[in-house]
């Protein structure tokens, strides 16, 4: 644990698709320092674009799959109407080969879109650590933390003085780890750094009045952090509530003003998105079909998403605020394109190359339509089976053994031995039989 790099996400998942995301935030800050715009909020816009422009063709994929389930949804639910009131083995296992052709017709998977959300979601929380955690991720932003943080360790009751902090609540695990009980120096500073990056400015200045000898260290650490989190007049480092407090106490009500326009313009960013979002209508109103109750549940969730930006862009730091505007903002961009893009599409040629596709597939498969269609119809009546064995005269070894034996020639009739062909066999001759 020694060898840790700050706050950087520890998981198996998370962890390692945060540091890739890392490095390009590195990059990012490193170019715009290069050229002498050192600015997290900059930075954090900037990342905002590049990642969603990367995730653009899942997000394509995922609203296709939308477009098709669309048009594929009632074909799906005149399917379950047609079983609606059978519950027996033959009937489900029908229901789910006509589901299946339905599904191969319009060219998408049942988990389809589930999957789109599998893959993007790791990323977007991803994308939230390392916002959330700047300096374990940008060296340059690290280093603005020393000398401050070596001179702070140094100090006797250093420590006690900093588990005071609002923040450091959050940071108990580190306190209490081994490593940093041991004093392993790499450790004790990821730990006094991941509380410092979330103090506020108040915090800080109580450095100074516990330890008047680090007056210019925490100076000197100020002003960097200031010059990297200023945003159009802001510190992205404090929370909205914190900034409307100190300016309200100042009288600058201009500066309330901007405090406020970060939660508000995430809640009216996050609506102008939900909006543009395509929206699929309930097919019906039958109160307790699953699939309305979903679209009834993700509408309310969409409505409450935009309130709950604001809350909590109030409360958390406005850098994590500006990054959820941003993100709206290219959402919606984007959105607007992939609208156009999707409109293009000729949905129907879509199908008809998809139907193409699935009847060749069914018979490299060996299984024929007209087959398949005999046991998606099959006669699902039951039968005594214990009548029809009393009323049939007892065979001799001799004549069952040759039954049996004409019986599988049957069923593996142009079909391979335990294929779906064979029991399609199987369920042709059960009702040329019960048919008669």
């Amino acid at each position: 644990m020694s060898n840790i790099l700050l706050t950087q996400d520890p998981g198996k998942i998370l962890g390692p698709i945060a540091k890739l995301l890392g490095y390009i935030m590195e990059g990012i800050f490193f170019i715009i320092d290069k050229i002498g715009i050192p600015n997290i909020g900059l930075a954090i816009i900037l990342f905002t674009i590049v990642m969603y422009l990367l995730m653009m063709p899942l997000t394509i994929k995922q609203q296709k799959f939308s477009k098709l389930s669309a048009k594929m949804n009632p074909e799906l639910q005149a399917v379950q109407a047609k079983y609606k009131n059978r519950k027996d083995n033959d009937a489900m296992m029908a229901m789910n080969m006509e589901t299946k052709a339905i599904y191969a017709k319009y060219g998408v998977s049942p988990t389809g879109n589930c999957l789109q959300l599998i893959i993007q979601m790791p990323i977007l929380f991803a994308l939230y650590r390392v916002i959330n955690n700047m300096p374990a991720y940008v060296d340059k932003i690290k280093e603005a933390f020393f000398p401050l943080v070596d001179n702070l360790i140094a100090q006797a009751g250093s420590t006690e003085f900093i588990k005071t902090f609002s923040q450091a609540g959050y940071f108990g695990k580190q306190f209490e780890n081994e490593s940093f009980i041991n004093g392993v120096t790499t450790y004790v500073q990821n730990t006094f750094i991941d509380v410092l990056n979330k103090s506020s400015t108040a915090e800080w200045l109580s450095i100074k009045d516990k330890f008047p000898n680090l007056s210019e260290d925490v100076d000197h650490t100020l002003g960097l952090l200031n010059q990297y989190n200023n945003f159009l007049g802001l510190n992205i480092g404090n929370s909205p509530s914190y900034i409307m407090k100190e300016a309200i106490s100042a009288g600058s009500y201009l500066m309330v003003l901007a405090a406020v326009s970060i939660p508000v313009l995430s809640a009216v960013t996050q609506w102008i998105n939900l909006k543009l979002m395509p929206q699929q209508e309930t097919q019906s109103d039958n109160k307790n079909d699953t699939q309305n109750t979903m679209m009834q549940s993700m509408k309310t969730m969409n409505m409450m998403m935009p309130i709950m930006s604001a809350i909590f862009c109030y409360t958390l730091p406005a850098g994590l605020g500006l990054y959820w505007v941003a993100g709206a903002v290219v959402r919606s961009i984007q959105q607007v394109v992939i609208n156009k893009h999707i409109d293009k599409l000729d949905l129907d040629e879509i199908i008809k190359k998809n139907e193409v596709k699935a009847k060749k597939k069914k018979e490299k498969a060996g299984v024929k339509a007209e087959q398949m269609a005999a046991y998606a119809n099959m006669n699902t009546k039951k039968v005594s089976t214990a009548a029809k064995a009393s009323s049939t005269p007892s065979m001799t070894a001799e004549e069952k053994e040759e039954a049996v034996r004409k019986s599988t020639e049957y069923y593996n009739k142009n079909a391979k031995p335990g294929s779906m062909m064979s029991k399609a066999n199987m369920v042709k001759q059960y009702n040329e039989k019960n048919n008669k």
